[in-house]
């Protein structure tokens, strides 16, 4: 097992320069109600729709959730849809993006019908121009990359076969980069590899391999066969076969012949997942991971990513929880930022449960609050606890508190069996977190009063409860942590 918190920490130092066929994804969700007697074909109820940026745009978007940064050039016609996709990329953190336009062709638009129930894609309708780019617009991409090179640490190439990524540019960029010592991965699209020459790795699934090496490419050993001889041909040093739920296998040219099976998830939408594997691909390669390292690492990522809807993006939080064993992450796992809360909260309502919620400092777990949170998961399904952070909890107490840092405090909580979730909140009060929670039940120590608890008439507006739990006489920390500095029993 591999460092993977060192791993992430370089991770997040890490400039991805993309380049590829970017793209609009819209998903369209509803129930098929009937069969359409004209064509047949389902007919779809839409309930609700989703854009995300897709294709390369995709790859840009995974690179940054995980941590990186990324350098990103692509195509957009002069329509309504390529600015509100120029626009929503210029809004991406961590992606700092140099668009060509095309006045000729349409900013590629893909729109997907899907069964909301069964999770099915029933159809898609494209807009695009699938030719190569005009003479003119490749002199633009060409130079709209080569100066970025240089402050790249990897150069990746989504190719989608939809006109950005020609043999001229791919030539371009591959011939420059190899000029600065920049390892280049490329996510092919075209059968003849050859166009890709003096590529580190090329990533395609198994149906685009066994088209550009003839074979059946239906086992380990017929992969490594075939790879050898298309990694001669395109002068790479190593290939890696996507498999879908099959895992993947990398075929390098020094070593075996590695696979990993697909991890076991179930899978809710496959859009885009070839994106998140070439993203974590370049990302651990350029933190300095070796081969299978960085296949483990993009596996796990591919996993995340069609667990979700749509066209998903991968956080470093899921892949550490995808990758480390669980019994790393059983409190771990437990510590959630604001941010992701809500995810949290959906999946426990949808499932009827009743969501309680306390708070505090915690500095010194004692007796005291160990009752107070036995006492509150006792009167709820999930209990989400709030931990002021180490500033509020100076403001609170004063200098010299708390003793233990944020971290530590949120550890330790959410090692004990009795809380589902920490949050560390940042203000005085959790008065705006109560209000994003909605609990059933807020509970507090008796020392307090209904009227005294913050965000009681919160929890109240919506049905929820109050709850106090008698306090434990002679436990608190500011008596323990007096007792400890001056040296008493």
């Amino acid at each position: 097992m591999f460092d993977f918190d060192a791993l992430a920490q370089a991770i997040g130092r890490q400039t991805v320069l993309c380049i590829g066929d970017l793209m609009v994804d819209e998903f369209v969700y509803g129930e098929v109600s009937r069969i359409s007697p004209e064509a047949p074909a389902p007919v779809i109820a839409a309930q609700r729709s989703e854009t995300n940026i897709g294709g390369a745009g995709n790859v840009a978007r995974n690179i940054a959730s995980l941590g990186g940064r990324c350098i990103f050039t692509g195509l957009i016609g002069e329509d309504e849809v390529g600015v509100k996709l120029a626009v929503t990329l210029q809004q991406e953190p961590g992606i700092e993006s140099v668009l060509v336009h095309d006045p000729a062709r349409p900013t590629t638009r893909k729109v997907r019908f899907v069964s909301e129930h069964f999770s099915t894609h029933m159809l898609r309708a494209d807009w695009e121009l699938a030719q190569p780019a005009a003479g003119e617009i490749e002199q633009k991409l060409i130079d709209a990359v080569l100066p970025n090179i240089a402050r790249a640490d990897i150069v990746l190439l989504s190719d989608y076969a939809k006109g950005v990524l020609t043999a001229r540019v791919i030539r371009n960029v591959i011939d420059a980069a190899k000029r600065l010592g920049k390892r280049v991965i490329v996510d092919p699209k075209s059968a003849n590899l050859a166009i890709y020459r003096g590529a580190t790795l090329l990533t395609p699934n198994r149906k685009e391999f066994a088209e550009a090496t003839r074979s059946r490419a239906d086992s380990e050993a017929s992969i490594a066969e075939a790879a050898r001889d298309a990694m001669y041909l395109a002068d790479c040093e190593a290939m890696l076969v996507t498999q879908s739920e099959h895992g993947m296998t990398l075929v390098t040219r020094q070593g075996e012949a590695i696979h990993v099976p697909a991890l076991p998830v179930k899978v809710r939408d496959v859009s885009g997942a070839g994106d998140t594997v070439a993203a974590a691909l370049a990302l651990a390669l350029a933190a300095g991971a070796d081969w299978e390292t960085a296949l483990r690492v993009a596996n796990a990522a591919a996993a995340v990513a069609v667990g979700k809807k749509g066209t998903a993006t991968v956080t470093t939080a899921e892949l550490r929880r995808k990758i480390l064993p669980h019994a790393s992450l059983a409190a771990e796992e437990k510590i959630a930022a604001s941010d992701v809360l809500d995810a949290h909260l959906a999946e426990w309502r949808a499932q009827g449960l009743r969501v309680g919620f306390t708070n505090g400092c915690f500095d010194i777990l004692h007796p005291g609050h160990v009752k107070v949170l036995t006492a509150a998961r006792g009167a709820c399904d999930r209990l989400v606890v709030g931990l002021n952070s180490d500033a509020s909890v100076r403001r609170l107490k004063g200098e010299g508190r708390p003793v233990q840092d944020e971290r530590a405090r949120a550890e330790v909580l959410a090692a004990l069996e009795a809380v589902d979730l920490v949050v560390v909140f940042e203000e005085d009060t959790p008065i705006k977190l109560i209000g994003q929670i909605r609990p059933s039940v807020l509970v507090k120590g008796g020392d307090y009063t209904r009227e005294q608890v913050v965000g009681h008439e919160i929890v109240e507006a919506h049905g929820g409860e109050v709850l106090l739990v008698d306090i434990l006489e002679g436990h608190s920390t500011t008596s323990l942590v007096k007792r400890a500095r001056e040296g008493q029993a």
